[in-house]
């Protein structure tokens, strides 16, 4: 039971860490206050893993789910710095919008059951693609280095460490199988911090200053503030995590033959709104099921929600342990944003899974995948596309998961939904090819 708890912390160690980092380094965080971000997110990640897989009362999926920080918050939470004048506002702004947003999640997670037909894969696969995307000029921004005002930003010597550590990750993948090709981004992470350490690009300096208990005290970086624009983000990536857990627990549930009903999916629903309400008290962000754990179920065909609930005890035993949290501090930036196109890569491509199932020989579908990929990847092709809007508005415009989400279910509700969409529906074998002429 213990091994294979492990085996599962492996497995998801590099996503629950990456998202901290990134906003971590957005606000301006010194390695020490990283540090206490990234341990904070184990902790309640492993709280969070507690509710579903052991469930109190109507709430946990009890299913062998692993829960941890969603990168579907990661875009938005930039926006949100980057709107903020006082960075040290930026956290208990997030922490304030993720609140409301886990509150108003739990009330609805019934509700949200029974409107699952409104997000078929067609708009959960056009999501989680954009996720992906928003989040690589994170991943190409760390291969340059640390610091941009600094002299070696975009080095060689940098972009070599970032390269090199890809080329482990890929290897690895290719060449091992079993719990080294699951672990395969966190043994890149370990080589990668190893290959830098005679050019000067390691620093032990967090783990030497770390103390060796710890505990996330709460509200640590300020009591949580409460701005509508910042709200209303959260509550659109809150459905798209909805969405996703939803698709995760309905995959979970045929692999360990215990079919998700609608009651399972508001329980499981339940149980990742009230981790994510509760979270932010620890200094944690919104969190949701891990689909790579899903992956490991299937693979191992340990089926145990009991071993799932190890692997949590062992989230939270990493959190009281500031040294533990510290090791991710030390891997260098170019190391990170080498393996950082792997793991951010693969949640694109988990989306691109989902759209191969959705259909996309109907003209409608393509339609809807077209206009709102479009409309999300506007804040990454065109940074300044929404300069004259106003600074609340554009919380939400320079998300583009918020806003791609949103011209999804629109778009979907539109094409295929009302007015009969589904009959009017037209085959196309390409998305350029011509229609075929009507015959009358």
């Amino acid at each position: 039971m213990a091994t294979s708890g492990l085996q599962h912390v492996a497995a998801m160690y590099a996503g629950v860490v990456a998202p901290p980092l990134i906003v971590g380094a957005a606000v301006g965080l010194t390695a020490t206050e990283l540090t206490f971000l990234t341990g904070a997110c184990l902790f309640t990640a492993g709280l969070a893993t507690f509710l579903q897989t052991l469930g109190i009362w109507k709430i946990g999926a009890r299913l062998p789910f692993v829960n941890g920080v969603t990168f579907a918050g990661v875009a938005p939470m930039i926006a949100v710095v980057n709107s903020t004048d006082d960075k040290s506002d930026a956290l208990p702004v997030i922490f304030g919008a993720v609140i409301v947003a886990g509150v108003l999640g739990f009330f609805a997670a019934p509700f949200f059951s029974k409107a699952v037909r409104f997000f078929p894969p067609v708009v959960t696969g056009t999501v989680i693609t954009l996720i992906g995307i928003s989040l690589m000029p994170v991943a190409f921004g760390w291969a340059q280095g640390p610091n941009p005002t600094a002299d070696d930003y975009g080095s060689t010597t940098n972009l070599g460490l970032a390269g090199a550590t890809l080329v482990i990750v890929l290897l690895l993948r290719r060449f091992t199988r079993g719990f080294v090709k699951q672990i395969a981004v966190l043994l890149g992470l370990v080589v990668g911090t190893l290959v830098a350490i005679p050019f000067g690009a390691t620093d032990f300096g967090p783990v030497a200053d770390a103390a060796v208990v710890g505990f996330p005290t709460p509200f640590h970086f300020g009591a949580p503030q409460f701005q509508l624009a910042a709200i209303l983000s959260m509550c659109v990536v809150m459905v798209v995590s909805m969405t996703e857990s939803t698709a995760d627990m309905l995959a979970l549930g045929e692999i360990v033959e215990r079919p998700a009903d609608e009651r399972t999916i508001a329980a499981g629903l339940r149980a990742d709104t009230l981790g994510s309400a509760l979270s932010p008290l620890f200094n944690g962000f919104m969190c949701s099921a891990f689909a790579q754990n899903i992956g490991l179920v299937a693979m191992t065909r340990i089926r145990s929600r009991y071993v799932v609930a190890t692997g949590g005890g062992f989230l939270v035993l990493m959190g009281l342990c500031p040294m533990a949290a510290s090791l991710i501090a030390v891997v260098p930036r170019p190391v990170l944003g080498g393996a950082g196109v792997v793991l951010f890569g693969s949640v694109a491509a988990s989306g691109i899974q989902t759209l191969v199932k959705a259909g996309l020989e109907k003209d409608n579908n393509v339609l809807i995948v077209a206009v709102s990929l479009a409309v999300g990847i506007i804040p990454i092709t065109a940074p300044e596309f929404y300069h004259a809007f106003p600074e609340t508005a554009k919380i939400i415009l320079d998300s583009g998961i918020s806003t791609g989400c949103v011209a999804a279910v629109a778009l979907n509700l539109v094409f295929n939904h009302l007015g009969g969409g589904r009959e009017a529906d037209d085959e196309v074998t390409s998305p350029m090819d011509p229609q075929p002429a009507s015959v009358h």
